[in-house]
């Protein structure tokens, strides 16, 4: 049931929208085409299980981790659900 001057529904269809945006990013960051011998960062040779297991990898796992550690940003939003976090 919504309330005021949505429709029944749009609640739900906001979360759809929200979640199939997300994929859409993911989706995007995907890596593509034929993976490295080597890393594109540092050079070091990447080993022949992880070109098979991850295809199109261009990193090394440890240049891969840095990246991702890097790009791991800071939420405001309430994860926990707790009011004390809310409060902050």
């Amino acid at each position: 049931m919504a309330g005021g001057w949505s429709r029944d529904g749009a609640v739900q269809d906001q979360i759809d929208a929200s979640v199939e945006d997300a994929l859409a990013v993911a989706r995007s960051q995907l890596p593509v085409g034929a993976s490295l011998t080597h890393c594109a960062e540092c050079g070091t040779a990447i080993p022949e299980a992880r070109r098979k297991a991850v295809v199109g990898v261009r990193l090394c796992i440890i240049c891969r981790a840095e990246l991702d550690k890097q790009q791991t940003g800071f939420s405001s939003y309430n994860r926990r659900g707790s009011k004390n976090s809310q409060l902050r």
